[in-house]
Formats: structure tokens, C-alpha cells, sequence
């Protein structure tokens, strides 16, 4: 009796294992559609479009085609893409592979081996992205540019059914030359994690750091850029009504020639925005954009497209105002050989009632800010390039000498900002 029993579990057990990749085929196909819906809808420069997708017990094949969009030109230039996925107990590996291949008919790109590019989903909504790059050499590429690559690792992991995000990137060396410019980057480090909060805004922290970067011209002294760090913040607070964000750039020194200068800091906040407005005017530029790159043959219903997106645009602008926010450069400081250039800029909108609102005609009345810029006097005298930038500031006073230094020192109020005394009225244009 009891090897009955371990007999009929047994076929249970075989039943479910051979049933398994069955089920997680049907739910991988539903995942894979629903995930190209939001791609697509999320952005407009790049559309997934699912040519084929032949679904099997163990695995399937799918045929994909990825168009990607020129911002400026609204040229779109299409590729395909063969998918092989194998369905496991848990979850699906998809291999993801050029239909032409990694590199043309002949080439030798890749010496070592291909580039390995993998997308493993699972049951509960969870996903890794992956591409392992292996070492690339390119020669006359588009004439006499040349490419060099150490390969690296790029990974995305998805979680929370799309709602959360960390992305990897390292990438030891790259290099292009061409017969203008030849440019070297070493030691790329990118690390990314982000959480949905409300449509498409995310919250989350981000750091990237590169060793160097080397710009070399012909007939010129090397420009080296070494110690750079990108460093970013998102948050929200207020029980995520309310959102700040800030980025510094940051740079160890800057080296020309035989001259090195730093450390170098760029810092730039957002603080306090209103959650839902932020929201609105992010949908409304993005349709902004998806309208600038359509095509309409019709121009009477492309104006009153453009005119709609105008009014949206403006009604967008004035609710963030509304709400209250604050934002500008925290902090700006350039090392040079005469001196450190100082500066910051801030610009902040206050909270309104209800009623404040309702008779609110305009969004800059109510915009107060600083302006503070610091700079030798010696960078203006010793280079002429920047001496012919800041002499019309000086011509009209908004640059005047105080001691060694050239100071910007502006306020702005009630439509008016004042620079070292000096008004300058501003047109209302929001």
C-alpha cells in the first residue's frame, strides 16, 4: 500500500515538473506583450513591436523588430531581432540575438566571442536584463574611425511586477578615434536603484564614477579629465506627495597640457515639488515631444494640436507654481591656475491658497531667486576668450571688481531683478 502511495506521488510529482513549463510559457507570453505595451507607452524614441511569437512546451521563438527614433530629425531606423526562450519551473531564459548577427557578413568585431545579451523572468514579476560585452575592435567605422572596447557588464533587475529597478554597468575601458578627436574613457562604474512612486515619476539613488577621460585633438595638448562622480538623490516625503531631487557632478582635477587644476563641483536641486503637478507636466512634455516627432500631413490639425499642447502646457506650469517649489545650482566651484570661480543660483515660487490661485495671472510674479557669481580678475585679463564673455557684463555693470575679483550679486522680485543695484524689468513670459 504504502508503495502505491509512493508511486502515485511520484507521478504527481512528474505531472506537475512536465506541466510546469507549460504554465510558466503562457504567463512568460503575457509578461513579455504586457512589458512592450509599457515600453512603448513610456517613451517615444524607441518601439518594441512583436512580429511573431510561437509558443511551445519547453520553450517558444519569438520575432521581434525595435525601432529607434532620431529626437531632432524624427528619422526612425529599424532592427530585427530573434528570441529563443526556454521555459523552466519558475521562470523563463530568453537568448536575444540580432537577425543579422552581432556584425556584418566578414567582419572580425569581436576576436573572442559574441556579445551575450539575456532577459530571465519569473512567475512573481521579477526580471534580469543582462549583456555581457566581450572585447570589440572596429576598424573604419563610417571611414577612418576606429572603436577599441574592453567589454563589460551591463544588468538591470527588475522587481515588484516593474514597480522597482537597479541597474550595473561596468565597463573597464572604451575608446574612439576618429582623424578629429580621439577619445579615451577608463574605469566606468554606474550603479542605479529606483522605486515607482506615481505615474511616471521614480524615486531612488544613483552613482557613477570614471577614472579618466582623455580628449586629444590633432595637434594639441591632451585634455584629461580624472576623478569624476555623478551623484544623485531622489525622494519623497509628505506621505510621497511632495518630491526633491538633487545631482552633483564632481571632479577631481582637469589637466591640460602640462597644467592641472581642481577639484571642480557642480551641485542642482528640485526641492519640495508637488507630486501630482510634477506628474502632469512630465506627461505633458513627453506629448510634447511625441508631437514634435509625428508626422501630419494636415497642417490646420497639427496647429491646433500644437495650440492644445500649448494651453496643457501652460495649465501644467501654473499648478507647479502653485503648489510651491524651490530649485536652482546649490553650488558651483572651478578651480583654475588664478583663482576659484564661485557661484549659485536659486529661483522658488510659494505655496498659494485657494483663493491666491483663483486670481493667479501669472506664474513669474510671484517668483522670487538669487543669483551670486565670484571670479578673479586675472581669468578675464590672462584669457582672451573668456575676457570677451564677461566685457559686455562689465560694460553694463553686471559684473563689477571687488578687490582681485569680478562679482555677480542679483536678486529677483515682483518681475525685477536687480544686479548690483542695476534693475532689469522681465517680460512676463509664463
Amino acid at each position: 500500500m504504502k508503495s502505491k502511495k509512493w508511486t502515485l506521488a511520484g507521478l504527481a510529482v512528474l505531472l506537475v515538473a512536465g506541466g510546469a513549463p507549460w504554465g510558466v510559457g503562457y504567463v512568460t507570453e503575457q509578461q513579455w506583450r504586457e512589458a512592450t505595451k509599457e515600453v512603448n507607452r513610456a517613451q517615444p524614441f524607441l518601439s518594441l513591436e512583436t512580429e511573431d511569437y510561437q509558443r511551445g512546451i519547453l520553450g517558444s521563438e519569438v520575432s521581434v523588430s525595435v525601432t529607434l527614433r532620431d529626437a531632432e530629425t524624427g528619422d526612425a531606423h529599424t532592427l530585427g531581432f530573434d528570441i529563443q526562450v526556454t521555459h523552466g519551473i519558475t521562470g523563463s531564459l530568453m537568448d536575444v540575438r540580432p537577425r543579422q548577427g552581432w556584425q556584418p557578413e566578414g567582419a572580425d568585431w569581436f576576436p573572442d566571442a559574441d556579445p551575450n545579451l539575456t532577459l530571465e523572468t519569473r512567475l512573481w514579476g521579477s526580471a534580469t536584463l543582462e549583456l555581457q560585452a566581450p572585447v570589440t575592435q572596429i576598424d573604419n567605422l563610417g571611414g577612418d574611425t576606429v572603436v577599441r572596447s574592453s567589454g563589460g557588464l551591463v544588468r538591470i533587475d527588475v522587481g515588484r511586477l516593474g514597480q522597482e529597478a537597479d541597474l550595473l554597468m561596468v565597463w573597464p575601458g572604451f575608446r574612439l578615434r576618429d582623424p578629429a578627436m580621439d577619445v579615451a574613457i577608463e574605469n566606468i562604474h554606474v550603479e542605479q536603484s529606483m522605486a515607482w512612486l506615481v505615474g511616471d515619476i521614480w524615486t531612488g539613488s544613483g552613482l557613477m564614477t570614471v577614472d579618466t577621460v582623455t580628449l586629444q585633438a590633432p595637434q594639441s595638448p591632451a585634455m584629461v579629465f580624472s576623478g569624476m562622480t555623478i551623484d544623485s538623490l531622489s525622494e519623497a516625503g509628505q506621505s510621497g506627495e511632495r518630491l526633491s531631487s538633487r545631482a552633483t557632478l564632481a571632479l577631481e582635477s582637469a589637466t591640460l597640457g602640462d597644467q592641472s587644476y581642481g577639484p571642480h563641483r557642480l551641485e542642482v536641486s528640485l526641492e519640495n515639488l508637488d507630486v501630482a503637478s510634477w506628474n502632469d507636466f512630465s506627461n505633458v512634455m513627453a506629448e510634447m515631444q511625441s508631437l514634435a516627432l509625428a508626422s501630419d500631413n494636415d497642417p490646420r490639425a497639427a496647429f491646433e494640436q500644437q495650440m492644445a499642447m500649448m494651453q496643457r502646457f501652460n495649465g501644467a506650469v501654473r499648478s507647479l507654481a502653485a503648489e510651491g517649489f524651490s530649485a536652482g545650482i546649490r553650488e558651483l566651484s572651478v578651480a583654475t591656475p588664478e583663482g576659484e570661480v564661485t557661484g549659485s543660483l536659486d529661483i522658488s515660487h510659494p505655496e498659494l491658497s485657494d483663493r491666491q490661485r483663483d486670481s493667479m495671472l501669472m506664474v513669474m510674479q510671484e517668483l522670487t531667486g538669487s543669483v551670486n557669481v565670484s571670479m578673479p580678475v586675472a581669468l578675464a585679463e590672462d584669457y582672451p576668450l573668456v575676457r570677451m564673455q564677461v566685457a559686455p557684463l562689465i560694460k553694463e555693470g553686471l559684473l563689477v571688481q571687488d578687490g582681485d575679483r569680478l562679482v555677480l550679486d542679483g536678486r529677483l522680485e515682483d518681475l525685477v531683478l536687480t544686479v548690483n543695484d542695476l534693475d532689469i524689468p522681465l517680460p512676463p513670459l509664463l
